[in-house]
């Protein structure tokens, strides 16, 4: 069904296609539509002016102030016509601060007899320092007048709504758009059911977007914004329902694994006893396995719980029943140590076809895109023959020319490192939709998962295996206290001469080229602040030989090696060889060395506080307790180093992914797992919201089972066909 006429009306109609091209170039918004769902991000009260006191740097603001003096200044010029230039500076203040605006050459004019003391305007601009002190250069400014005492009485009471503006849109120009579009709000179709909507007590649409863009009172904005969140949470919920409706309706082939067969061979050689959570999560999923649609679950486990074990008895299972197992891996690090871990877990289980193999066992085989052409063809045919029961593979599992036996399972590796598109590509591999299972050691909040992960139902294992070590973490501050930084290389000597292993880890390799255009990547703040090059490993494991660990067995490990290098360094290092490994966060996930007992961070800060926490679960794996030093040159007050000491605080990967949460925008968490495209999310808030989530879920599992095609709600049919767009149409209709 199309959207409503009226919303539907390109804006260059309505707006005129000057004012339309700049919104649609920077901010994306091509209809009245859209525009009515760009909200206000703040409000000013008239009478109360913004604080000037708090501007942040670099950054475009929106104030309200009084001029407080205007000087016009004459100076010699080569430029100016006569020889003489000319220089507006105004002062405004809003009682917390003040703060210079500065106008040049013709544009000294309209301010100069515009802008005189005592006069109350709206500026915006970019906040700039000159002489050390913060300034506007050429703002944008509108004049706040009222004329009679009334006009003037409501105009200080009134709130202004300030939106989210570019450099070539003020905030103000966009209420003015605003108000041409508005009437059209009278129009807006409903997505809420009237009963849903009636019994939660919440204001209609097209009162809502009146409200939030033209409020009377503080009210106002919070009925509107109540709503609006409603709409977002509910509408993306029914979503994920009809998503999870649709796949509940596949066909799948039913696996339960045979009672003396390969999952019981493999039970009976472990030499440890599986924990309660590994018990309890595996019965929901040989559950899931049994039933005739296909599984869609998501694993979640701390670093280090054991969710490959959880995972290869699921494969052993499908194996048992006939059917073959996918293992889907980001990198080739990863797919080899699995591949490694698992042929070593399984034994003569997994020597299937060869001499001296276990009479129930099967093939473990590997297939990644570096492999040589003998031993890619070979992997080829030990999948389409069936002749290997588990594979183990990166994206070259996705290619067209992959062919499977029976491919009855699969599993996802490190969920967020993959786009749903690929995930279905290997769906899509087998006769019938095979059962899929989704693992992350990246704990999700629980909002998050039902979110971004919605389609899938979710298992957690909270708990470590038994002789999982503590992991003890310190921030090591670099720049003010040198000699700690020295004493952290001592522990690394330390726990070496007791036996153990270490790693060193560095942001980026070091042979790239140190300009960061043609790195691809724009400077951080904290590059821009101590302008230096984050940390390099071959420059790192240059000096530590040199220095502090000199005489130690010292390897390098990162992404652009070759993939046959990369596997032997990771080899070497696994049987012992090395005592230091120097990478990048290639070891970031799956890497299983218990040896390797103390891990150094190098510019810790600039990682995130999820990938710290991953990186960290690589120590402490065996009986010896881990250490993690994370080494920081930031400033103790900085929000960096505030990010480390959470990290440092506490081994909760929930507690610190809501910290991460916190951090980022959330947009960031939803794009990235909904194939890139822009965040719908505009009021909804992931962390705070979690109510709103959890009920909108409730109520739309109740409204997709009773009408799967919402046949008899076209407001909400319209909705969702604004929020699908065609990246996610497919994302979210994929069998």
């Amino acid at each position: 069904m199309d959207l409503v006429p009226a919303l539907e009306e390109p804006l260059k109609k309505v707006l005129g296609p000057a004012t339309a091209k700049v919104m649609a170039e920077h901010l994306g918004l091509h209809t009245v539509g859209d525009l009515l769902h760009h909200y206000p991000r703040r409000y000013e009260e008239r009478g109360q002016l913004t604080h000037l006191a708090e501007l942040p740097m670099d950054e475009h603001v929106t104030v309200v102030a009084q001029v407080a003096d205007a000087r016009l200044h004459t100076f010699a010029s080569s430029k100016a016509p006569r020889g003489k230039g000319q220089r507006l500076e105004v002062t405004i203040t809003d009682g917390s601060g003040r703060l210079q605006l500065v106008f040049f050459g013709s544009g000294v004019h309209k301010p100069h007899k515009e802008l005189l003391p005592g006069t109350r305007a709206m500026f915006a601009g970019k906040v700039s320092v000159f002489n050390r002190r913060l300034q506007l250069a050429h703002p944008a400014y509108e004049l706040l007048k009222g004329d009679t005492e009334e006009a003037v009485e409501t105009w200080a009471g009134s709130l202004i709504p300030i939106y989210p503006a570019t450099a070539k849109l003020e905030s103000w120009k966009i209420g003015k758009a605003l108000q041409t579009a508005l009437p059209s709000a009278q129009e807006a179709v409903d997505p809420l059911p009237d009963s849903l909507r009636e019994g939660r007590g919440l204001v209609s649409l097209p009162e809502a977007l009146l409200k939030i863009h033209r409020p009377h009172t503080k009210a106002d904005i919070a009925a509107a914004r109540d709503r609006l969140k409603w709409d977002e949470a509910f509408v993306l919920q029914v979503a994920l329902a009809r998503r999870r409706h649709a796949d509940a309706q596949l066909p799948a082939v039913a696996r339960t694994p045979s009672p003396d067969g390969l999952l019981t061979a493999f039970d009976d050689r472990l030499p440890f006893t599986l924990t309660d959570g590994q018990v309890k999560v595996s019965r929901e999923i040989f559950d899931d396995l049994a039933t005739e649609h296909p599984m869609h679950r998501l694993l979640q486990g701390e670093v280090g719980s054991g969710k490959t074990m959880v995972a290869l008895r699921a494969m052993l299972a499908v194996v048992d029943a006939g059917g073959q197992a996918a293992m889907l891996a980001p990198t080739e690090v990863l797919a080899q140590q699995h591949h490694r871990s698992i042929t070593e877990m399984m034994g003569e289980l997994a020597e299937g076809g060869m001499l001296g193999g276990a009479e129930r066992a099967t093939k473990v085989t590997l297939l990644t895109g570096s492999m040589g052409t003998a031993g890619r063809r070979q992997a080829l045919l030990d999948l389409v023959t069936g002749e290997a029961g588990i594979v183990i593979g990166t994206h070259a599992l996705i290619e067209d020319k992959v062919q499977f036996h029976d491919l009855g399972l699969v599993v996802v590796d490190e969920q967020h490192r993959f786009g749903v598109e690929q995930r279905d590509a290997l769906r899509g591999k087998g006769k019938q939709p095979p059962h899929l299972l989704v693992m992350t050691a990246t704990p999700i909040p629980r909002t998050v998962a039902m979110t971004v992960f919605g389609d899938l139902e979710t298992s957690v294992l909270d708990q470590l295996p038994a002789g999982r070590s503590p992991i003890a973490t310190h921030v090591v501050p670099a720049a003010d206290k040198p000699h700690f930084l020295a004493r952290a290389w001592e522990r690394v000597r330390e726990e070496v001469s007791n036996g153990h292993q270490a790693y060193v880890v560095c942001p980026r390799i070091g042979d790239e080229d140190d300009d960061p255009k043609k790195a691809g990547k724009k400077k951080s703040a904290e590059d821009e602040a101590e302008k230096r090059p984050p940390l390099a490993v071959l420059d790192i494991a240059a000096q530590l030989a040199k220095g502090p660990l000199q005489g130690l067995r010292i390897e390098v490990l990162h992404g652009r090696m070759h993939p046959d290098d990369k596997d032997a360094v990771m080899r070497r290092f696994a049987a012992g060889d090395t005592d230091v490994l120097v990478a990048t966060t290639v070891i970031e996930v799956g890497v299983n060395v218990p040896n390797a007992t103390a891990m150094v961070i190098m510019d810790a800060d600039r990682f995130g506080v999820s990938q710290l926490h991953q990186l960290r679960g690589r120590v402490g794996r065996g009986s010896a307790p881990g250490l993690c030093l994370l080494v920081s040159e930031m400033p103790e007050a900085s929000p960096a180093r505030q990010r480390l000491t959470a990290v440092a605080s506490t081994l909760d990967g929930f507690e610190l992914s809501r910290i991460d949460l916190e951090q980022r925008r959330e947009g960031d968490v939803l794009g990235q797992a909904q194939s890139g495209a822009r965040t719908s999310l505009r009021v909804l808030s992931v962390i705070e919201d979690e109510e709103v989530i959890a009920e909108a879920r409730e109520e739309a599992t109740k409204v997709v089972e009773a009408d799967p095609e919402l046949e008899h709600l076209p407001g909400l049919r319209t909705a969702l066909d604004a929020l699908l767009d065609e990246e996610r149409e497919q994302y979210l209709e994929k069998g």
